[in-house]
């Protein structure tokens, strides 16, 4: 890796485009390196994650939405929509919407988290649609596919190191629209020149606040990410048309980091692949075995945990109080830090329980189990000895669970915390975790066959089992695919699951 140290520059300094950290994405991305053979099977893993929260959120609302939305951009050669039979194809920057409204929906992908979050995961639906797309006539494969994959990843990872975007209140997907809009350049082989164009056109118009994350959480939340998929492709397709976009888009005067970040004294060390190197970020992140928010996963396995040895601590009546002692993360974006009355209203949205650790740990604890519907149903929430257990949970910023949050050490970073439990015969029970089962240095890490047995899970009673083995079967055998084989990469629901799913008429 090499750092880019990248500054605000006044407009008479003309920073010279090979000294622009767009400019260094777009050489990053047109380097064509070999994929790694661990990459390249972490990358079939997340195709296989992607695929499984997807099904599983085949009659949600915000999915049925944008999926009828895709439905009405009927294109050749187009790309496939999770859901649709395989012969059903839109226009790829609808694919794009429709496939990364359905991964995101349920929280339940893949993340990464230092300077920033991010859920990497979210570049596969815009890389894929152009894919398939674009496969016959450019004759793509699976093993281009996985090259454009991984350095969707190593784009938005790099950025996250790096540059904090929640402490602007911007939200995350500002990262993500520059990774997709690379990760399309080396998939389809692009020079620098256009990518670098590409990514600034998507930086340009991925910049939005983090109230979509904030409060009462809607479910545009699933829709962030997708958007900016969706417009990755767009940039992308301006830039192959010659189009410029708005330079420097990161160090000018007037641009992203003057007035969005840091201001225009900002200084930050972007790491990056040097010229040759392997892109192996994707290696670095970790998915979910809990529908919720990363940092609450260590604590759902915690509370789980303390449910099957301390069962009298699920009873509201023998609990004084319940502190969370975790990272700066944690406590202010889904503790009780963030100031929000919502994270403890038993009548909030999914969306904003999913953000709220005291409802999360209270539910886990009484139920010994986390489910990525039961759990989240208004009756569940509702209970009254859970919402007075609910009430007793709050969070406190730890700096020891910050410092280790941010650490570069892979054997120190940690997204959990410490729970100190007082009861009310005065007892005191504490107990901490640092990583979640399911992670790379956890109780449980997921391999192949854990990601396997997420899908089936997750697609049983959904998808026909003939559907079930078909795509697993596709998927695995991502690197040998030809072009018609990308066509593979999606599933097909039974048309009576999603017949009654409808939505209000909107202009399309």
């Amino acid at each position: 890796m090499v750092v880019h140290h990248v500054r605000v520059h006044p407009s008479a300094e003309k920073l010279p485009r090979e000294d622009q950290l767009a400019w260094k994405i777009a050489e990053v991305a047109a380097d064509p390196v070999d994929v790694p053979e661990a990459v390249t099977e972490m990358i079939v893993n997340r195709v296989i994650d992607n695929a499984a929260v997807a099904t599983a959120s085949l009659t949600r609302a915000p999915a049925v939405a944008a999926r009828a939305q895709a439905l009405a951009h009927p294109y050749t050669p187009g790309a496939t929509v999770f859901g649709a039979p395989r012969t059903d194809r839109v226009s790829p920057e609808w694919a794009a919407w429709a496939n990364g409204v359905a991964v995101r929906e349920l929280d339940y992908h893949d993340t990464f988290l230092a300077a920033d979050y991010s859920h990497p995961g979210d570049n596969i639906p815009p890389i894929l649609a152009v894919a398939q797309h674009l496969a016959a006539r450019r004759g793509l494969t699976g093993a281009q596919l996985v090259r454009g994959i991984a350095t969707g990843y190593e784009i938005q990872v790099d950025l996250v190191r790096a540059i904090s975007l929640h402490k602007h209140k911007i939200d995350h997907v500002a990262h993500l629209g520059p990774a997709a809009a690379a990760g399309i350049g080396t998939l389809l082989g692009l020079p620098p020149e256009v990518i670098f164009q590409a990514v600034g056109q998507a930086l340009h118009t991925t910049t939005a606040t983090r109230q979509s994350r904030k409060g009462e959480i809607s479910t545009w939340k699933a829709y962030a990410p997708a958007f900016a998929g969706k417009v990755a492709v767009e940039a992308v397709d301006r830039a192959m048309r010659g189009q410029t976009s708005p330079t420097p888009i990161y160090e000018g005067e007037d641009g992203v980091i003057a007035w969005l970040l840091d201001g225009p004294d900002a200084a930050y060390e972007v790491p990056l692949p040097v010229p040759g190197a392997p892109k192996l970020a994707i290696l670095d992140t970790y998915t979910k075995e809990h529908s919720a928010e990363y940092q609450s996963q260590a604590l759902i396995d915690l509370a789980r945990k303390l449910h099957r040895e301390r069962p009298e601590l699920a009873d509201p009546a023998n609990v004084a109080s319940i502190v969370i002692h975790t990272s700066h993360h944690t406590h202010y974006v889904i503790g009780s830090g963030a100031n929000d009355p919502q994270k403890y209203d038993p009548t909030a949205s999914r969306e904003t329980l999913d953000h709220s650790i005291p409802y999360i740990f209270a539910v886990a604890l009484q139920d010994g189990a986390w489910h990525h519907v039961a759990s989240y149903a208004p009756e569940r929430a509702a209970r009254p000895d859970t919402v007075a257990l609910w009430r007793k949970v709050t969070t406190a910023e730890d700096p020891e669970w910050t410092r280790r949050y941010h650490s570069t050490e892979p054997a120190e970073k940690a997204f959990g915390g410490r729970v100190e439990i007082a009861l009310t015969d005065g007892t005191t029970v504490v107990e901490e975790i640092a990583v979640a089962d399911a992670h790379p240095l956890g109780a449980r890490p997921f391999g192949r066959e854990q990601y396997v047995q997420k899908f089936r899970t997750l697609a049983a009673g959904v998808l026909e089992p003939a559907e079930i083995e078909r795509f697993l079967d596709a998927a695995q055998r991502l690197p040998e695919l030809d072009a018609a084989g990308l066509a593979e990469l999606t599933v097909t629901a039974p048309a009576g699951l999603l017949a009654p799913m409808t939505t209000p008429e909107g202009i399309f």
